[in-house]
């Protein structure tokens, strides 16, 4: 009751209470100002590393054909949506979009995707009907996917124990075709059968049963089927995403350099960037030669010319080192007539 004295008990209770809650209060209080300390700091490092003006580094004639632009990016994140078996959101995205895909564009996509489910799955069907109906094709590739379906299956039969040992006796007359080429991993799976009734998760071949190989033969079908059908392994929109995230940051510190010491020029945004950029071997997709004269890549308005000598340098280059009507090859000491010059295509 109000007015009403304490016992000394509940004075200490009490008191100890407050203790408590007032040493529970400061704790807060100080690990709110470590947090809040982060956090700011975590605000001042994003404005300092990341800018948002980044429209900088590409030529203001890029967006000229701004619906055109659209287009293009439109169908690339529609193919990559494909590629990525997201087929009901590429649907909607046409949709809403307005973009026409045609089926035979979207075909390839649906076929990779029915059978890469599948073979998540761990069902081969699909995947060995669609290698056999292709075997020329992929021979011609000097593709393993036919054979390494079939051994997968051959596996899969191994692993059933001594009841299906007659069955996978039966199967292995598929390794026929394969015998020259893959004589070795024949002679270990026929060698496996000696361990069947022992168990092959405890013997020499236990290898054989290691769930990595469905791993590996997803990865095989999407190589080879992409090359067959002309498509490539990585979308191109994730592989201009990737290459991005690689080059904005040079290319933001160099816009900033040329500001700062105002090199007008040094940049023009045509073909060719300031410096050079190594993307890695993943985004190679063709052959570039350099001048060794004027160390400029060639391009259509600069091509690689042969000369006589079966020395190669850029258009550019020869007319520089023509001299009186006569051209000297800057390696070895043959005198020739510049027009003699052919141009070769890498």
């Amino acid at each position: 009751l109000q007015g009403t004295p304490l016992s000394a008990t509940l004075s200490l209770v009490m008191s100890q209470c407050c203790r408590k809650i007032k040493d529970t209060v400061q704790k807060l209080a100080s690990d709110h100002k470590d947090i809040h300390s982060s956090v700011s700091r975590v605000g001042k490092a994003i404005d300092r590393n990341f800018d948002s003006e980044i429209c900088g580094v590409v030529s203001d004639a890029v967006w000229d054909a701004r619906e055109k632009q659209q287009q293009t990016l439109r169908t690339a994140i529609v193919e990559h949506l494909y590629q990525q078996g997201m087929l009901g959101v590429a649907e909607e995205l046409c949709q809403e979009s307005t973009l026409n895909v045609d089926w035979d564009f979207k075909q390839p996509f649906l076929e990779l995707n029915r059978i890469l489910e599948a073979l998540h799955e761990q069902d081969l069907g699909p995947a060995l009907e669609w290698a056999v109906s292709h075997r020329q094709s992929l021979l011609e590739l000097n593709s393993s996917l036919e054979f390494k379906l079939h051994r997968l299956h051959f596996i899969r039969l191994l692993a059933g124990g001594p009841e299906r040992q007659l069955e996978a006796l039966s199967y292995a007359r598929h390794f026929q075709p394969f015998a020259r080429l893959h004589q070795r991993e024949i002679q270990v799976m026929m060698g496996s059968l000696v361990y069947l009734r022992l168990g092959l998760e405890k013997s020499p071949y236990c290898h054989l049963l290691d769930s990595s190989h469905w791993a590996e033969i997803r990865d095989t079908f999407t190589r080879d089927a992409c090359s067959l059908l002309g498509l490539s392994v990585e979308s191109p929109l994730s592989v201009s995403f990737a290459s991005g995230c690689v080059a904005l940051p040079v290319l933001m510190n160099i816009k900033a350099v040329i500001e700062q010491r105002q090199c007008t020029g040094v940049w023009s945004h045509k073909d060719e960037l300031p410096i050079e950029i190594e993307l890695g071997m993943k985004c190679w997709y063709h052959s570039v030669f350099a001048c060794p004269i004027l160390r400029q890549q060639t391009s259509d308005s600069n091509p690689p010319v042969k000369l006589i000598c079966g020395h190669v340098i850029s258009r550019d280059a020869l007319s520089k080192l023509v001299n009186g009507g006569k051209l000297k090859c800057p390696y070895c000491p043959m005198e020739q007539n510049p027009a003699d010059g052919k141009r070769i295509i890498f």
